[in-house]
């Protein structure tokens, strides 16, 4: 995932990190997401043996909300759970709360 200029997070997958990052940093597709953002920075990236599943991640994180993908970078764990839908929606209460 990077960050881009203008504060916005692209994320994809890529068989060469380094390569791709030069890539979106050198503007050599002018139809990229990232092309009127550059520069970007590179704030996480995970490393997976199975492309299928770098895809079903890839796929996953580019429908969470700005706020999760910030806890992933940071490794907020818990905030990470917070954040998602499922949790918002059907959450646990806090446990202080319970004593």
């Amino acid at each position: 995932m990077v960050e881009c200029s203008d504060a916005s997070y692209y994320t994809g997958i890529t068989n060469n990190l380094n390569r791709r990052l030069s890539e979106h940093n050198s503007g050599s597709d002018q139809k990229s997401y990232t092309y009127t953002r550059r520069p970007v920075v590179l704030k996480w990236f995970e490393e997976f043996t199975d492309p299928n599943y770098a895809i079903m991640l890839e796929k996953q994180i580019k429908g969470w909300s700005r706020r999760k993908k910030q806890a992933l970078i940071n490794e907020e764990w818990d905030d990470l759970i917070k954040f998602s839908r499922n949790y918002s929606r059907f959450g646990k209460t806090d446990k202080k709360s319970k004593e």
